[in-house]
Order: structure tokens, then C-alpha cells, then sequence
């Protein structure tokens, strides 16, 4: 079973060609909360980076799934470059369910955050041509038993921005907020939404206090009415990825 969370598709992406190499099944991490999978011998875990380290949903969710101790348990990691402490992380949280992680790695893809920091996303579309190797080498690993774990280490910055004091600060720059002028109250980023954190009142999307930032409200928004920083994000610097699609993110 391959468990997965994603904002703007890349992970989803990755567990879906995961699961056809290695014939296995995926499931949102959502869906996973309660689930029996005593039975199984894999167990994957697909996520990206957020603000180095794993996603604020990812750490909430691992400590609510059920995981077998004796499972080969695996984790591949999407991020722009670096893995920094997702992986760190989320190994804490397994331990105390008495689960040892068997191996991990990690899968560049095009950064869906760089809008934050007024990058295009988009620009970076040419990691689509180079991981294709990467997870063929994954998936002979998995196939292999092989246990070796990449990038794992513990990464002090990103420890340090992920405290209360600067983790709220980052947060709060990075917010989304809506553009009251341009929503019309579509509902788009209240049914991708995977936090349950965006409301429609009076035609009008308002985004509450539990955002995990995996932005997938503002890349999916099809009026760009959700800035960051401040910012207006234009279309141009709106991304998914291409295998991915507006229905697929509702399903989760």
C-alpha cells in the first residue's frame, strides 16, 4: 500500500507510477487514518518537503495510522532539491509506533512553493526528463528488499525554522489570503482543500487557521483570486503537475 499527500500533484504523481511498477494500490493519507493494513508487507509513504521538513498535515496524520511493525516501510520524498528533515521527521513519529523505517529517497520535481518567493514554478519543468531514472532505481530497490536510507539525516536549519517562534513567523508570511475583489465564491479551493480549512460565506472563499501551506488552493484557483506575501499570483506562475488534474486532487 503506498500512502500519499499532495498539494499541487507532484507526489500523487509519483505514488500513482510507483504503484503501477510495483503493482501496489494508493490511498490518501486522509483515508488511511483507521484503516487495517496489518496485512501488508509494503507500505509506502510518498510526500514533499514543506519548509524543510515534512508537511504540518504529514506529521498529524503519521501518528494516527495504524502501521505494521513488520512491514517492509518505505519513504520517497518529492521536493525542488533538498529533502532536509521530512524524513528525519517522519521517522521520529514511526518509532514511536515501534516501526523502522527500511528505506528512503527522494524525487526532485518542479518546487510548487517558489511562487512564494516570486519564482515560477513552471521554469523548473525540466526535472520531468531526469527523474524517470531515479524512480526506476527506486522501484528495483523496493523490488530488492535493499535497505538504505538516503537522505535521512538530520538537518539542524531545518529543525530550527520549524520551532513555535520562527515556524509561526514563516507561516504567517506565507499565509494564503483571499483576493475578496477577485473571488466568486467557486468553491474550488474549499473541495481541494485536504485541511477542511477554507469556508465559502456570501459567495466568498475565507481561509481559516489550520493551513498546512501545501497551496494547493492558489495554484488551483481558476480565478488567481489567492495571493501570498502580499503577491498576486498570475496564472503563468500557477502550476500542477501535468498528470494531474483538478478532479484527481477532489478525490483525495
Amino acid at each position: 500500500m503506498i500512502l500519499y499527500f499532495s498539494g499541487s500533484g507532484n507526489s500523487l504523481a509519483i505514488a500513482r507510477q510507483l504503484s503501477t511498477k510495483l503493482n501496489d494500490q494508493v490511498i490518501s493519507m486522509y483515508n488511511a487514518v483507521n484503516k487495517d493494513f496489518s496485512k501488508e508487507k509494503y507500505i509506502g509513504l510518498v510526500f514533499p518537503t514543506y519548509w524543510l521538513d515534512a508537511p504540518l498535515a504529514v506529521k498529524e496524520l503519521i501518528p494516527k495510522i495504524k502501521f505494521p511493525a513488520t512491514a517492509y516501510t518505505y519513504i520517497v520524498i518529492t521536493c525542488g532539491a533538498q529533502t532536509n528533515n521530512a524524513i528525519w521527521s517522519v521517522r521520529r513519529l514511526l518509532r514511536q509506533q515501534g516501526v523502522e523505517i527500511s528505506y528512503c529517497h527522494k524525487v526532485r520535481v518542479p518546487d510548487s512553493s517558489a511562487l512564494a518567493f516570486g519564482r515560477n514554478p513552471n521554469s523548473q519543468k525540466w526535472k520531468f526528463d531526469r527523474y524517470s531514472n531515479r524512480i526506476n532505481v527506486i522501484v528495483e530497490d523496493i523490488l530488492k528488499g535493499k535497505r538504505h536510507l538516503h537522505y535521512s539525516a538530520f538537518d539542524p536549519l531545518g529543525y530550527l525554522l520549524n520551532r513555535d517562534l520562527l515556524a509561526k513567523k514563516v507561516y504567517k508570511i506565507t499565509t494564503p489570503i483571499v483576493n475578496v475583489d477577485k473571488c466568486v465564491g467557486c468553491e474550488t479551493c474549499y473541495k481541494i482543500c485536504p485541511q477542511n480549512n477554507i469556508k465559502i460565506s456570501n459567495k466568498k472563499a475565507f481561509i481559516g487557521d489550520n493551513c498546512t501551506f501545501c497551496f494547493g488552493c492558489v495554484h488551483f484557483c481558476p480565478f488567481q483570486a489567492i495571493d501570498i506575501s502580499g503577491k498576486h499570483i498570475s496564472k503563468d506562475f500557477q502550476y500542477h503537475h501535468p498528470q494531474i488534474v483538478l478532479k484527481d486532487m477532489i478525490k483525495r
